[in-house]
């Protein structure tokens, strides 16, 4: 097995992971709208603590897809491939803010619990800025960067043809509708999870689901890398010559 389908199963695993990650969100998403979600992340501790490490694995999987892919991409253009880097990894970050944000708020929660009356105002405030932070950073912040990052890699994708195109197509789309939704939420702060941003969300979700699959089973198109290794290997004896 070559370097490129290694590279290739490793990425498609790393989509897997990055998918994956997304139920941390959604586990604690009940908990966090309750009128008394200091008290429910004191009741439900483990559940918050699964959905901080689902957004951690997430954050991890999601900057490793952009390196993995880096080697491949540079040859067909590095300045998109490295911009992928750059952008992933910016979403990474707010990601692991946004789980800190949440092992703040159980922190919080418990000392919310052993406090008198008197108290309860400032941990309110407290627990309203930590909920705000980890808005902006997971909801907001963190699919700009992915947008913006897998636009740069699929669009490298359908002009190289190292997938097919009709895939590398409906990623340039689906990533479209879903920065779109990504502003929407930043601009009107509606609920990411409204039907509205579902909707939009949906297509890159499953175009990286099948996108994952392809990379795992069937790796890049043998014929695009060979073609670019023997202009390659052209390029370097004309320039020895």
């Amino acid at each position: 097995m070559n370097t490129d389908r290694k590279t290739a199963i490793i990425v498609g695993v790393l989509f897997l992971l990055g998918f994956a990650g997304v139920f941390g969100p959604v586990i604690v998403k009940p908990i966090l709208d309750n009128p008394d979600y200091l008290i429910k992340i004191f009741e439900n501790k483990d559940l918050v603590l699964v959905g901080a490490l689902f957004q951690l694995i997430m954050a991890f999987a999601c900057a490793g897809i952009a390196i993995g892919l880096y080697p491949i991409l540079k040859r067909y253009h590095e300045a998109l491939a490295l911009g992928a880097v750059g952008f992933r990894m910016i979403e990474n970050i707010f990601q692991i803010v946004a789980a800190l944000g949440l092992l703040a708020l159980l922190t919080l929660s418990q000392e919310s619990v052993k406090a008198d009356a008197l108290a309860a105002s400032a941990f309110q405030t407290a627990g309203a800025v930590l909920l705000a932070v980890r808005f902006w950073a997971s909801l907001v912040l963190a699919h700009i960067g992915f947008g913006l990052g897998a636009l740069m890699y699929y669009y490298v994708f359908y002009r190289s043809n190292l997938i097919p195109r009709w895939l590398s197509g409906w990623g340039i789309i689906a990533i479209i509708l879903h920065l779109t939704g990504a502003f929407i939420t930043m601009f009107t702060q509606i609920d990411p999870f409204s039907t509205s941003t579902y909707l939009l969300s949906l297509p890159i979700g499953l175009n990286e689901l099948t996108l994952a699959v392809w990379l795992i089973v069937k790796g890049f198109n043998p014929s695009t890398i060979a073609s670019r290794a023997a202009k390659t290997v052209t390029n370097e004896l004309l320039s020895a010559a």
